[in-house]
């Protein structure tokens, strides 16, 4: 789970999201206004995306935060993961108007305006774009902020896109083929609808309670065999992601004669190693007493997690 200094750098970072968004989409509007191209159009529809997802993940951020209370016992983690399935959605409707504007022009080509500067403007607009994007996906991965990276990727995607844009139009201008314009914008719009597709799906993976990477829940296996000396096994480990949270559930066996003292004391040393392995994981270990019909198989399995 992450701490409140986590989710105030997450909050941060979101925030200034909107007006490097705004700024971006108004460079690229310059760029089409100055040229009239139907790709630039469509680059600085998707930039409107941007924008909407920038206020959304801030709003989303700051809700996800917020303490468990009666209604929502487990917190309000994957209120996140409800801002990259807007963000998708946006995508998607960006991609269609751009295809919407771009069926008129095919039937009926014109050359370009301008076309020197409003490229550079554009260019201008990703490379604040791409340093941004890196940004985000930096902090949304070492943050576990699903909004973030769900911002960053499509931000990525929208770097993507200007390069395309670019080469496109360049060949446009080359050729003089005007029908190029119009056509590269259909291409686009396939690209947007494609990263719209990836942010949603992995926001529904999220909701669906996947389990954490296989290497993270690797690490937490590592943590507990080293540190479960005293009982007799564990299993039936369980993870799940829940936005910046993470949950854990195990059980462990201890001998019948065990006082329960010496069994808390052993989950606190286990809760202890795991935290270090992820902070503030949510973490809940059933106690059971030994068994002689499962003894054996759970001393395996605790042997099995040293290796």
């Amino acid at each position: 789970m992450a701490t409140n200094t986590q989710v105030n750098k997450a909050q941060r970072i979101a925030f200034w999201g909107i007006p490097l968004a705004i700024l971006v989409l108004g460079l690229k509007m310059l760029a089409w206004w100055m040229t009239g191209s139907v790709a630039l159009l469509s680059d600085a529809l998707e930039s409107i995306v941007n924008v909407i997802a920038a206020i959304v993940a801030f709003v989303v951020i700051g809700y996800a935060a917020k303490p468990a209370d009666a209604d929502h016992p487990f917190g309000h983690y994957k209120a996140e993961y409800l801002s990259a399935v807007i963000e998708g959605v946006l995508i998607v409707v960006a991609a269609l108007l751009i295809v919407w504007e771009a069926i008129p022009a095919v039937l009926e080509p014109r050359p370009m305006e301008a076309p020197v500067i409003g490229l550079a403007i554009n260019v201008l607009a990703g490379v604040v774009n791409a340093i941004w994007a890196y940004t985000l996906i930096r902090a949304g991965r070492s943050l576990r902020s699903p909004a973030l990276s769900a911002d960053g990727h499509h931000i990525f995607s929208d770097v993507v896109t200007s390069i395309g844009v670019l080469i496109g139009l360049v060949l446009a201008i080359v050729t003089g083929y005007a029908v190029l314009d119009p056509l590269l914008a259909i291409l686009v719009a396939f690209n947007i609808l494609y990263q719209g597709w990836k942010v949603i799906s992995r926001s529904v993976d999220g909701l669906m309670d996947r389990a954490v990477p296989a290497e993270e829940e690797e690490a937490i296996k590592q943590a507990i065999a080293a540190n479960a000396t005293g009982s007799l096994g564990v299993h039936d480990l369980k993870t799940r992601e829940a936005g910046a949270a993470i949950f854990v559930d195990f059980h462990m066996v201890v001998p019948a004669a065990m006082p329960v003292g010496d069994a808390h004391d052993i989950c606190d040393r286990l809760e202890d190693a795991i935290r270090v392995v992820h902070p503030g994981a949510k973490i809940a270990i059933h106690v059971e007493p030994e068994s002689e019909k499962a003894h054996g198989i759970r001393v395996k399995v605790i042997e099995g997690l040293k290796k």
